[in-house]
């Protein structure tokens, strides 16, 4: 479904240890918006409830939207380090437009709702 490298899974591991949630989730989703009509959300979660899909991936806990599984299979998240610095990367193979900031998307089929990014 989705693959998420063990180095963005150690990284996502450590943001929540360093949070003090070491029980929690990493949350998918994608919603309308930013420039090229959907956008990605990624973030630490508690809370499970009816509408979300759960997986364990590389020993992290993933949950994420139902509603958004259809924009997020393939989906592959790894972590990139540079001279800069260091990031995650997404690599969505349901993308056919991407905007300049990487976080905006549309795919196929729907082009979601543009807005601002």
């Amino acid at each position: 479904m989705i693959d998420i490298s063990e180095l963005a899974s150690e990284k996502i591991k450590q943001l929540m240890a360093a949070d003090g949630m070491t029980d929690a989730y990493l949350r998918l989703g994608v919603k309308t918006g930013g420039c090229s009509g959907f956008t990605y959300g990624m973030g630490i979660d508690e809370e499970v409830t009816e509408a979300d899909d759960t997986l364990e991936l590389n020993g992290l806990k993933v949950v994420m939207e139902k509603d958004s599984v259809k924009y997020l299979r393939g989906l592959q998240i790894d972590y990139k380090e540079s001279a800069m610095g260091g990031g995650f990367t997404i690599n969505n193979p349901n993308a056919i437009a991407t905007c300049g900031c990487g976080s905006s998307f549309r795919t196929k089929e729907e082009a979601g709702v543009p807005g601002e990014c």
